[in-house]
């Protein structure tokens, strides 16, 4: 089972995921304007490798653009492809 957890502030943010109460990865985003946030990061430790993680992270990002009514982008390969 996994969780994500979003942590937000003015200048970047992160979502980071739990599998099974382990911290297993994280993205991280900077702020570009109010309404703008460029992905910047993402890795999923080796030992939880295989299990969509950072899939889920990309998602959660981009759910969290959506319902607040926010733009995204990425510098990532991964996340370009879901947008």
């Amino acid at each position: 089972m996994t969780e994500i957890k979003h942590i937000n502030n003015e200048k970047n943010g992160a979502f980071q995921i739990y599998y099974e109460g382990q911290k297993a990865g994280e993205m991280t985003y900077k702020w570009a304007g109010k309404d703008k946030f460029i992905i910047d990061h993402t890795k999923v430790d080796k030992a939880f490798g295989g299990k969509g993680l950072a899939k889920e992270l990309v998602f959660s990002g981009v759910k969290y653009a959506r319902e607040n009514g926010k733009k995204n982008s990425s510098t990532l390969s991964l996340c370009e492809s879901n947008f």
